[in-house]
């Protein structure tokens, strides 16, 4: 069924990009909306977490916009249009689920998603021999979040561990590599006149973040086993943080004292007050 409200915003975004329209909207590119786009999902998640639907339905609006904004720029430049976008996106679903559009019968959601990438490489024939099976995990995900993409891909044809065991071994072993080249640095910062060769205090702390970013990687991976999102439970664990943090710093306001002038233990202790009445 048609949806006037759309054609308005469509309308409305061509108005605005007019040569009377408005001065700012005119001069955006894609290239400048870059950052506007990945806020305004940003900002949809946040309404996602807090399960505010008013909130939700104003942040889609928002990322509803952007997409309206490029379909926009594009069509002004004679590349696409704003129905194309749409007319890709509805066939591409069709072609995609053809256990609901088709004759073919699937098992589970993990059956579902098997074809899904079989049905995406099919697409790709005409490059068939230059495909890989992490072709189209965006680059400019966020790190963890394109870590669990990748490692999903590699398991799709079978590059995997047979059970958690492996990635949780991986993790301890990749937190011991860590631990050594921490301790191989400090060492070195010791005394300096044992290290290598060429072997600067760049060069080991380039070290340092390649093993740090392998244990990163490994517990995405065991992550991933758990059905845990990486990037979701380490953005909860920073909101936990940041919760608990804030309540420390109004619990020593409420004692007549600031949060920078208490000793370490002291914070210690009043943060211990903040978990327990969390439990509470």
């Amino acid at each position: 069924m048609p949806h006037p409200r759309f054609a308005e915003l469509v309308q409305i975004m061509s108005r605005l990009r007019a040569p009377d329209g408005c001065p700012w909207d005119r001069e955006q590119t894609h290239a400048s909306l870059r950052s506007y786009l990945l806020e305004e999902a940003h900002e949809a998640l946040e309404a996602v977490d807090a399960g505010d639907d008013q909130a939700l339905c104003e942040e889609l609006g928002d990322v509803l916009l952007q997409i309206v904004f490029h379909a926009q720029i594009a069509a002004e430049e004679k590349r696409f249009t704003i129905d194309e976008v749409c007319g890709a996106i509805a066939d591409k679903l069709v072609r995609r689920h053809p256990h609901v559009f088709g004759e073919v019968e699937v098992d589970d959601a993990d059956h579902v998603k098997k074809n899904w990438d079989q049905i995406k490489r099919g697409e790709k024939g005409d490059r068939a021999d230059e495909h890989s099976a992490l072709d189209g995990v965006p680059a400019h995900l966020p790190a963890l979040l394109r870590a669990q993409r990748v490692q999903e891909r590699a398991s799709s044809v079978g590059f995997d561990w047979q059970t958690i065991a492996g990635p949780l071994d991986k993790v301890a072993e990749e937190l011991d590599e860590v631990r050594a080249e921490w301790a191989g640095a400090e060492r070195a910062g010791a005394a300096p006149d044992s290290a290598a060769p060429g072997d600067d205090a760049d060069a080991r702390h380039r070290r340092l973040e390649e093993e740090f970013g392998d244990l990163l990687f490994s517990l995405v991976n065991a992550a991933r086993f758990l059905k845990v999102p990486p990037e979701d439970a380490l953005r909860r664990a920073v909101g936990k943080f940041e919760a608990r943090f804030r309540q420390v710093e109004r619990t020593f306001r409420a004692r007549g004292r600031q949060l920078g002038d208490a000793t370490l233990e002291e914070m210690d202790a009043v943060w211990d007050e903040v978990k327990d009445g969390e439990s509470k």
